[in-house]
């Protein structure tokens, strides 16, 4: 059986998931035709490249908002600075905590260029005509982060917001990693334990402790890893495409290993690579 298995010693983000499955030999030039289904292409650019972390060659991923989602250069600077992972927020919240952080803004109108509800994210989903096994992964993603973003504000499904500059990367993070699994032909998907991190996080609500609460609620019957780094190494959205698609959590399965590969995180660690390791063979 074709498995993938997400070796998340330094946490998981759906950046770092996009870069490392382009790096294990995944097509993003293909990825980028799927997600044009959508009909969101003009509100992002995305960019790929290999860096170096901490000696690893690894592939960083990006999504570059555009004028176009309606940013302010404020807005897409921060998204820029803050894009990914293992990042502390210290100067502006990062996109994916903006996932949920403002939804329950009541004067936010839902119709705001470049935001979107998590009804108006599944009718998009449904429309743009992926394949059964695309549509299924990333609506089963986007409803873990929904429900825990609806547990956290006290909000219903329906009424879930997510603002506008989380929206756009998660939506492109989220079905970006579903549509490379699919092209992948990845029967299983397993993960170690979820490394959080520790500390805190300057999000628009205030302070909050790492893990943040709505990546705590994700997490949820997961195993979770400690270890002694003060920064937030899993993202709700990282957690949730780890939650979903892992059948088990634990240490690398017996496999006879095809390829591998590391997606680079933002952040650069003093004593270890921040880049998350993805391993793909077939397992009995």
């Amino acid at each position: 059986m074709r498995t993938l298995y997400f070796d998340c010693f330094s946490g998981i983000s759906g950046d770092m998931v996009i870069g490392a499955l382009i790096d294990a030999g995944a097509d993003p030039v293909q990825m980028e035709e799927e997600l044009k289904k959508l009909n969101m292409d003009e509100e992002y650019n995305l960019s790929w490249g290999k860096v170096v972390k901490n000696g690893i060659t690894s592939t960083k991923f990006d999504v570059i908002l555009t004028s176009k989602s309606d940013q302010t250069h404020e807005h897409s600077h921060s998204h820029e600075l803050e894009h990914s992972h293992g990042h502390s927020h210290s100067h502006s919240h990062g996109h994916e905590h903006s996932l949920g952080h403002e939804h329950n803004h009541s004067h936010v109108p839902h119709s705001h260029p470049g935001s979107r509800t998590y009804k108006q994210i599944v009718e998009a989903i449904n429309e743009a005509n992926f394949n059964e096994s695309v549509a299924n992964m990333s609506l089963a993603i986007f409803k873990k982060i929904g429900e825990a973003e609806g547990h956290i504000h006290g909000l219903p499904l329906e009424k879930v917001h997510f603002h506008e500059v989380g929206a756009v990367d998660s939506i492109i993070d989220i079905i970006g990693s579903a549509i490379l699994i699919d092209q992948l032909g990845i029967e299983s998907v397993q993960s170690s334990a979820i490394p959080t991190g520790s500390g805190h996080i300057h999000i628009d609500h205030g302070i909050y402790p790492v893990p943040a609460p709505a990546t705590l609620e994700i997490l949820k019957g997961v195993p979770i890893a400690s270890n002694d780094i003060r920064s937030e190494l899993a993202t709700p959205t990282g957690a949730a495409i780890a939650a979903v698609l892992a059948g088990n959590f634990g240490s690398l399965p017996p496999m006879t290993v095809e390829s591998i590969g590391y997606g680079a995180g933002t952040k650069t660690f003093e004593n270890h690579p921040n880049v998350l390791r993805v391993i793909i063979g077939e397992t009995q």
